[in-house]
């Protein structure tokens, strides 16, 4: 793209702005999850292919946190998940 008579990547600028590891994606059984929670999940062991609704994850995770402290980053991940199963299966 042309701007000013200068060549301008828009790839090359959104790339540092949009961050795709971020993005919340639907990963089946009404779980939606970024990759970067995901590797939150990994690093506690926790699949979250093995469960069948976003509810029976959360409750996995409130389990391992009830058990641990200072566990701020899979925190995070249930507050996600919580926020997501509120917006979605809610009636308002």
């Amino acid at each position: 793209m042309l701007i000013n008579n200068k060549e301008i990547d828009i790839n090359a600028i959104t790339k540092d702005i949009f961050d795709d590891k971020d993005m919340i994606k639907n990963k089946g059984n009404g779980i939606y999850l970024s990759d970067n929670q995901i590797n939150v999940l990994k690093r506690y062991n926790i699949d979250y292919k093995k469960y069948n609704s976003i509810k029976s994850l959360i409750f996995e995770i409130e389990n391992i946190l009830n058990e641990e402290t200072d566990l701020e980053d899979l925190e995070a991940v249930s507050e996600s998940l919580a926020e997501i199963n509120y917006y979605n299966n809610t009636n308002k």
